[in-house]
């Protein structure tokens, strides 16, 4: 559902590298690798990651739709190597090959194996794995650092951490950081956690996953400030902002579950749970923010606020049963290299998809070729 903002993604998870374009992004607009490369580093990190982090470095090389240091307002090209490729060439070669490659048969319960090859009549599940890897998500961080760089010109930032891991919950409801710095906090936890009183008892139970071939998931809050009045519409279906958001969180892998707001909504009465309106020093005001940012499908001028579920990685090492996609036997499922635990990871890369979704909306409701033009736009017209 964005309308003013396209990207697009390719690559396989053992190929040369990822291929990323994204058009829309207004012309004037500064950005650099470094600055890239520094979130896709963020991605990179967490307890329970797998070996393949060890391996890649990941680095985004700006290709097209840059000039000394400034967008052109054409599409921005990015390219992405992938460090393991040399180990991978025969297996993931473009080009017919004399040898035969050995099949994957066995898929994995949980994955995109079985409805993968089903749907496009493979007989190797090798075709399926390599695209719905979640490996793809590392060119979806580099596209949308480039949305962040724009929100961060209209002081919109976006923050996350996780809340639980496995059966481990934070009970605390919110922290006292500012949103602005609460990514420079969490990312000095191994998990991206605010609470340290819980991070041990996180990683144990990370560890005792690893121990038994196993895989835990969880969750984690992503925090939005500087939104102003009216991003979205209350007009039209596809144009309401938290239908916007929602999408691109359940785009990501292993995403099961997203909500905005109080964590209680369904638990309480109404009159217990909606904001009441103040007006102080000119402007309208909230005693809460039980809503989170968002009412009849438009921000409030009231700080984003969404929770998100992500399962455990469906591959595992110890594996469940699965059959057999040629012979029909029953056996264990395959094995690939794979996390223990990606939930850290996943709260970066739910940032950057909602960077898409912000910068989408913000410039279809103030509009402009250039960043001057929108800055003009939304200082003449903006609420908040």
């Amino acid at each position: 559902m964005l309308n003013k903002i396209n990207f697009l993604t390719a690559g396989e998870s053992h190929g040369k590298g990822l291929l990323g374009i994204i058009e829309g992004i207004p012309s004037g607009l500064e950005i650099e690798q470094q600055y890239i490369d520094f979130h896709l580093s963020r991605r990179q990190k967490g307890f329970g990651r797998g070996a393949r982090m060890k391996i890649e470095k990941d680095s985004a090389e700006i290709y097209t739709g840059v000039r000394l240091g400034y967008t052109l307002g054409s599409p921005i090209g990015l390219i992405i190597s992938n460090l393991d490729w040399p180990n991978w060439e025969d297996t993931m070669a473009t080009d017919k090959q004399n040898k035969e490659q050995k099949k994957i048969t066995l898929p994995r319960p949980g994955h995109a194996d079985l409805a993968g090859i089903m749907k496009h009549e493979f007989d190797d599940i090798r075709n399926v794995i390599e695209r719905s890897s979640a490996r793809e998500t590392t060119m979806r961080v580099a596209l949308g650092s480039i949305c962040r760089k724009l929100l961060e010109e209209f002081d919109i930032h976006v923050a996350s951490y996780v809340t639980q891991i496995h059966n481990i919950q934070d009970s605390k409801e919110s922290h006292p950081y500012d949103i602005n710095k609460i990514n420079a906090q969490a990312d000095l936890s191994p998990l991206r956690v605010l609470n340290k009183n819980i991070e041990d008892e996180m990683i144990n139970s990370i560890k005792k996953a690893q121990n038994n071939g196993d895989t835990v998931g969880g969750r984690f809050k992503v925090l939005i400030s500087g939104a102003p009045y009216g991003l979205g519409s209350y007009t039209s279906w596809n144009k309401k902002l938290n239908a916007k958001l929602a999408e691109a969180i359940c785009s990501i892998n292993a995403i099961k579950g997203v909500s905005f707001g109080a964590n209680h909504a369904s638990d309480v009465f109404g009159s217990q749970l909606h904001d009441e309106i103040e007006y102080e020093n000119g402007k309208f005001v909230r005693t809460n923010n039980n809503a989170g940012g968002i009412e009849g499908g438009m921000s409030s001028a009231q700080p984003i606020v969404i929770r998100m579920v992500m399962k455990p990685i469906p591959t595992l090492i110890k594996p469940l049963k699965s059959v057999d996609i040629h012979t029909k036997e029953s056996k264990d499922a395959h094995k690939e290299r794979t996390d223990a635990c990606a939930v850290p990871a996943a709260s970066i890369i739910a940032e950057s998809m909602l960077c898409f979704a912000l910068a989408d909306a913000l410039l279809e409701k103030f509009g402009g070729d250039s960043l001057d033009q929108l800055k003009a736009h939304m200082q003449a017209t903006a609420k908040y």
